[in-house]
């Protein structure tokens, strides 16, 4: 229907500097498994194994502090092969990480499924996708424009 041009993203790069922890340190940084992967991996830097019970949640230590840039944040979210295949997933997806968080980086899983999961040191547990922030101006208002939608809400436009 149009012809939008495509950008490259990787002529526009923005740096985040990584510090690892002492207990990160032969961990791998955060990394791109494909060209046109959106989300950089981030690993596990627990020491040994940790297993996550059905039900159970964890903060699974990356051994990593990043410095955003000021206008940007990371959202920590579920790689899909953990969620699908052993139930493991980010409780509060997406995670953010503010651009004045300067603590350990820690990926909060559940595991959903019906059996204990292992996570060992150097799986890669979650993706990190570096994304713009936009600040609002909350203003009162007596009233608001009206729309077709309204007040509906919860499955107020159907089924699907």
């Amino acid at each position: 229907m149009y012809d939008l041009p495509v950008l490259d993203q990787r002529s526009f790069p923005v740096e985040v500097r990584v510090c690892r922890l002492p207990h990160g340190a032969d961990i791998e940084l955060p990394s791109y498994a494909t060209e046109g992967a959106a989300g950089a991996d981030v690993r596990c830097a627990e020491p040994g194994s940790l297993v996550i019970e059905p039900g159970q949640r964890a903060a699974v230590a990356t051994g990593l502090v990043f410095e955003i840039p000021q206008g940007w944040e990371i959202q920590v979210r579920p790689r899909s092969g953990l969620a699908w295949k052993q139930g493991l997933t980010v409780v509060n997806a997406p995670g953010t990480i503010d651009s004045d968080y300067r603590g350990e980086v820690k990926v909060l899983m559940v595991n959903l499924g019906s059996e204990a999961v292992t996570v060992e040191r150097g799986d890669r547990v979650a993706q990190l996708i570096l994304s713009p922030v936009h600040r609002a101006i909350f203003s009162e208002a007596e009233a608001l424009s009206e729309t077709g939608r309204s007040e509906g809400g919860f499955g107020s436009t159907g089924r699907a």
